[in-house]
């Protein structure tokens, strides 16, 4: 009796997923992140349909409406979105290299019933990672991020494992195998793997870098079938770590593109000594 009541209530929470996701849509996961460029270019957040009690987060902290870099006004050079229709969440990256301040922004929406319900952004300028916003336009501009051909794809755990993989071995285990890929080209804070657009060029790292020991914890995923892609958001090194955005474009379950944004939370300069390029 107790594993048919059991069976009963995982048909309807089963269900109940279904029935949420069905409310979901791409078109109106597009239309959400449209609305939020809009809002960033404005400096005004009326410019989306927001839903009661939004959420609002900023370098994986929770901030009020009038805090954020969302009030302020910005001339978006370049934005790319990704979908997450079973989750009902978008990804997008937002560059900015006029104004006076670049910027290059990781922003997800959670949408519910069509009203953005939460908004969550990772802020990147001159005093993060390997920061260089007319580097990161420039490389970004000329990268061809498709949708993919159905024969192209891979299912979503394919993608979230892609994601892991690449992060378990290049911070932690040299016995994990990625999935690179040829061409591919990884783009960090302004840094480039692949400046003269070579088509031999990967993104693989040949061993874990410093020797490996770095955990990446806290890791959550946007996932787009239909692009080949996946945004994880992380930190590096522990709770309190390193905020930190991953967008990987897989073809074919392999590496094309990586786009890095890494938010120094200290008040310190960057330590750059011993850093290893990405690709080698």
């Amino acid at each position: 009796m107790i594993r048919v009541i059991l069976s009963i209530l995982v048909l309807l929470g089963n269900a109940a997923l279904v029935h949420a996701q069905a409310k979901c849509t791409r078109a109106m996961l597009q239309k959400a992140a449209a609305s939020y460029i809009a809002a960033q270019e404005a400096g005004d957040l009326s410019k989306m349909s927001l839903a009661a009690g939004v959420k609002y987060i900023e370098d994986m902290k929770e901030t009020t409406k009038d805090k954020g870099l969302w009030n302020t006004a910005l001339p978006v050079a370049l934005h790319r979105s990704i979908y997450d229709v079973g989750r009902c969440k978008t990804f997008s990256e937002v560059i900015v290299t006029e104004g006076g301040h670049p910027y290059v922004i990781g922003t997800r929406l959670k949408v519910e019933d069509g009203k953005v319900s939460e908004i969550d952004s990772l802020v990147t300028d001159q005093h993060d990672w390997l920061f260089n916003g007319e580097n990161y336009l420039k490389y970004s501009k000329a990268e061809d991020w498709r949708v993919l051909h159905i024969d192209e794809r891979v299912s979503r755990q394919d993608l979230i494992d892609a994601g892991n993989q690449y992060f378990d071995f290049v911070f932690l285990d040299p016995g994990i195998k990625p999935p690179w890929g040829t061409p591919c080209a990884r783009l960090e804070g302004g840094m480039y793997t692949n400046p003269d657009g070579n088509d031999r060029d990967n993104c693989q790292v040949s061993a874990p870098m410093q020797g490996g020991g770095m955990f990446v914890v806290n890791r959550t995923f946007v996932v787009d079938e239909e692009m080949g892609a996946v945004n994880v958001f992380c930190r590096f090194g522990g709770a309190d770590g390193m905020p930190d955005s991953h967008l990987f474009y897989l073809v074919n379950g392999r590496y094309r593109y990586i786009h890095t944004l890494s938010v120094n939370t200290s008040d310190e300069p960057i330590d750059y000594s011993g850093f290893q390029t990405p690709g080698e």
